[in-house]
């Protein structure tokens, strides 16, 4: 356990939960969707449904679409930011089976077209859990530098082509994990790479044959 966990995250309250970990939902969203948002569908599921107003849950999730991090004393006023941004959304609650009490669907489009869908939830002090990217299952945190690459169907070589490409830029892989719809269906993998991901290698990836989608994120340097 770090201290980090024990302590919470530097942040604008209440709720390290609520408040700062739906920041950061905001964040890994915006950052996977690869473009600047112009347009969110925000959906609030259990304990986010029922308490998020209270606590600014749905501001902070928007705060953290337009790029605002946990410690920034503009979070309350994110609606008003996103408006004179030229940012639309719209919030309402939903019921997403099996997820965690602290959970949020989010729809997002880009000011290029990209589209992405997410769910996400907060797990406490700051920390949080990416369950599921355009309809596929999924498990990280959004901590680490991650590739995520969908392909159209679930073939053998498309690991080996991903992870030879990797090894080509010198990228060091931590932790991999593969799902798919069904059998042959289509599948995702989600890379965590010691190393940033080069938007040449995404671009490489995109072009690759049987590869419908690639989304990544990078930390920022510290």
């Amino acid at each position: 356990m770090k201290l980090f966990d024990i302590i919470g995250p530097v942040m604008i309250g209440p709720s390290s939960s609520h408040t700062a970990g739906a920041v950061k939902i905001g964040l890994v969203a915006r950052k996977l969707l690869g473009e600047t948002p112009v347009k969110a569908n925000i959906k609030l599921h259990g304990s986010f449904a029922m308490t998020g107003a209270g606590h600014g849950t749905d501001r902070a999730i928007v705060a953290g679409l337009l790029g605002i991090r946990p410690d920034d004393e503009r979070i309350p006023d994110s609606f008003d930011i996103a408006h004179k941004e030229g940012f639309s959304f719209d919030i309402d609650t939903t019921h997403i089976p099996n997820a965690h009490p602290n959970s949020t669907l989010l729809t997002l489009e880009g000011d290029h077209g990209k589209k992405l869908e997410i769910v996400a939830s907060s797990l406490g002090g700051g920390r949080i859990l990416v369950s599921r990217i355009d309809g596929i299952t999924t498990n990280f945190s959004g901590d680490e530098n991650t590739l995520i690459v969908h392909t159209h169907y679930d073939r053998p070589g498309h690991v080996a082509l991903v992870t030879a490409a990797l090894a080509k830029q010198g990228i060091n892989i931590a932790t991999m994990q593969l799902y798919r719809r069904s059998k042959g269906g289509q599948a995702v993998m989600v890379i965590e790479c010691d190393d940033p991901i080069p938007p040449e290698l995404v671009e490489k990836l995109t072009r690759m044959e049987g590869i419908l989608k690639v989304t990544y994120l990078n930390q920022e340097k510290k």
